[in-house]
């Protein structure tokens, strides 16, 4: 199984994809150190220790956790995140929403929000398990999309996208016909769950009963060391920020849909011409349905009238 993201993604974002994993003690350093990068990469450790109301030992510790080495490496991570992000946008937009916000805020913050969310699961998200991933469904019998609550619109939409290309994939979001439909799956066979918590019990559990029966297995989660990721053969991971109003089911959307598009790209590539007289078929299977409008919103006129 392969968790691993691209090393020189963001320390912040491989922070909060650890952070239910941490001791209780070592969330509370990853708090301070989330709450104010930029002066954490000024800090001793000692200060750092203080902040968190523990000890220096604490702080070395919290670094291996989240692949670092030392605090001395962390430091120089946080610095040169820092300056990255500072390269990207001037304006202080990275906050949450608050009640008193106009609505120019709120679509600044909403639009930076989303933007933000894409660019960092793209930089952490692992090509090497993608390709994995994109091999199997590519040459799979059959592929199971589990998804609950707010991820199965991410389901429904990688299902949408493999049939459009002649691939044969369900997705489903019902407990008793998800588990039902991973028991008869077979080594040729491949089940995706989404779950961005990574822990939602009948995501798992399905994955669970495919693994069994001897299916590839693949995970899409926010959080590659959560429950999930014991029942996938491969995990992708996403990097999406949860804030008042942004909850999960905002936020992950946007970056689980990044993973989608790109696994769905990547397959597509693997069977271009089928895939392409696919996409032509299915584009004129629908054709009749739409109204004959012209960009500016017009009608066509029919031909003859």
């Amino acid at each position: 199984m392969s968790t691993e993201s691209h090393a020189d993604s963001s320390p912040l974002v491989k922070i909060r994809s650890l952070l239910p994993g941490l001791a209780r003690a070592e969330q509370r350093v990853a708090k301070v150190v989330l709450d104010n990068p930029a002066t954490v990469a000024h800090r001793s450790i000692t200060e750092v220790a203080e902040a968190a109301g523990t000890s220096e030992t604490t702080v070395t510790r919290f670094c291996k956790a989240i692949g670092v080495g030392g605090y001395p490496e962390l430091r120089i991570a946080l610095a040169a995140d820092t300056a990255r992000t500072s390269m990207r946008t001037d304006r202080d937009l990275g906050g949450d929403i608050g009640p008193g916000d106009d609505m120019r805020q709120v679509v600044g913050k909403v639009a930076f929000a989303d933007a933000r969310a894409v660019e960092e699961t793209a930089e952490q998200l692992n090509v090497e398990t993608l390709e994995a991933v994109v091999e199997a469904v590519a040459g799979a019998g059959r592929v199971d999309v589990y998804g609950f609550g707010a991820s199965a619109f991410v389901a429904f939409d990688l299902q949408q996208k493999l049939h459009r290309i002649g691939r044969i994939c369900f997705a489903w979001n019902d407990t008793h016909i998800a588990l039902t439909s991973a028991a008869v799956l077979t080594k040729a066979d491949v089940a995706v769950g989404i779950s961005h918590t990574g822990s939602t019990s009948e995501t798992v559990e399905a994955l669970r009963v495919a693994k069994d029966r001897g299916a590839t297995t693949v995970a899409l989660t926010n959080f590659p060391r959560s429950p999930i990721s014991e029942v996938s053969d491969h995990v992708l991971t996403t990097a999406a920020r949860e804030t008042t109003f942004r909850s999960g089911a905002m936020a992950s959307r946007i970056a689980q849909l990044t993973v989608i598009d790109c696994l769905f790209i990547g397959v597509a590539q693997r069977h271009v011409d089928s895939a392409k007289m696919a996409l032509e078929a299915t584009y004129d299977a629908v054709s009749g349905h739409r109204l004959g409008a012209r960009p500016d919103g017009r009608r066509r006129r029919e031909s003859g009238k």
